[in-house]
């Protein structure tokens, strides 16, 4: 008999996480969210202050943004935990958070940013290291790279809509420089 396996502890607990917050979200009528589960630019002395700097990673606006996301970490996110191990992609991932929830706290103080499309773009990034041999740089990280990071600053000047094209960009350098280290 063929039993379930928790397969990919990071990533399923991420995607499950996630979940609780979207639903204590919508329960609290958004006050989790913007508490807890976004990051803006608020008082230095706020104790609430350092934890969204992570936390507003698990955070999302609707069922659409959760599934979005989530649908793309579930698919990527496995095969990289197993070849990088759940210890160095929960380290990549609070690495991500961290760089853009400073860059969104520094650069954006009028507004409040949540999600995880940075994690998403930085574990797309990581994937195309997965493959590579000792010296040599995959083709599809560099094609991977350019259409994605073209694709984002396009959409930085062209669109005016309430996505963080600068939160993706820093999850593709995240996912590029610590791919290239942990390749090592």
């Amino acid at each position: 008999m063929k039993r379930i396996k928790y397969n990919s502890p990071v990533v399923l607990t991420f995607a499950l996480i996630s979940l609780a917050v979207l639903g204590l979200n919508k329960i609290t009528g958004g006050w989790t969210n913007a508490h807890f589960f976004s990051v803006y630019r608020s008082s230095l002395a706020s104790l609430y202050t350092y934890p969204r700097f992570f936390l507003y990673v698990l955070g999302h606006g609707s069922w659409t943004h959760f599934i979005s996301n989530m649908l793309l970490i579930l698919v990527v996110g496995p095969p990289l935990e197993e070849k990088l191990g759940s210890r160095k992609l929960l380290i990549a991932i609070a690495i991500t958070a961290f760089a853009g929830g400073i860059v969104q706290f520094v650069l954006f103080p009028g507004y409040a940013l949540l999600g995880a499309s940075g994690i998403v773009f930085m574990m797309i990034i990581m994937s195309s290291f997965a493959g590579s041999k000792k010296g040599t740089i995959p083709l599809t990280l560099i094609v991977v790279f350019v259409l994605y990071l073209g694709g984002e600053l396009v959409d930085a000047v062209t669109r005016q809509d309430s996505v963080s094209q600068l939160t993706h960009i820093i999850g593709g350098i995240c996912g590029a420089v610590m791919g290239f280290v942990m390749k090592k």
